[in-house]
């Protein structure tokens, strides 16, 4: 984990304050998962930055991880319970939940994956791509 780019940088917090998370996402956009997971997670689809190498977490011994899954581990505040990241292990990336960032209110969703576990109870205006699962899993497939 590195300094994250001054010029885009994005500062956060958790809830109560004691971790702190700062990133500089070299695109400027938002995306979405609606897989189970995620939903379970949140409560919802996983509005996320663009996926980052570079974070630095204040705080970081209040951090707890937990392993959802052979790929993928999740990091929420271990005092507030807020949500801090997913933590992509074999690329060392981090995509953070965009609700922690002010500076992300109005950056524009580009895009939708496992659309095909999307619940009929919410839709995302607007075009762009959307992904099923399987498409997820080809795309990105090593």
């Amino acid at each position: 984990m590195g300094k994250p780019d001054s010029a885009n940088q994005l500062q956060g917090s958790c809830l109560c304050g004691a971790v702190t998370i700062e990133i500089a996402p070299a695109d400027r956009h938002i995306d979405a998962c609606h897989c189970a997971m995620c939903r379970r997670w949140g409560g919802g689809a996983f509005l996320s930055t663009p996926a980052v190498r570079d974070i630095v977490i204040g705080g970081a011994e209040r951090v707890v991880r937990y392993r959802s899954s052979d790929w993928a581990e999740r990091g929420f505040c271990g005092s507030c319970g807020t949500h801090l990241f997913y933590h992509l292990l074999p690329e060392d990336s981090y995509s953070c939940p965009a609700g922690l960032f002010a500076g992300a209110d109005d950056f524009p969703m580009t895009s939708e994956i496992f659309i095909d576990e999307k619940p009929g109870a919410y839709d995302f205006a607007g075009e762009r791509e959307r992904l099923t699962g399987a498409e997820v899993f080809a795309r990105f497939a090593t």
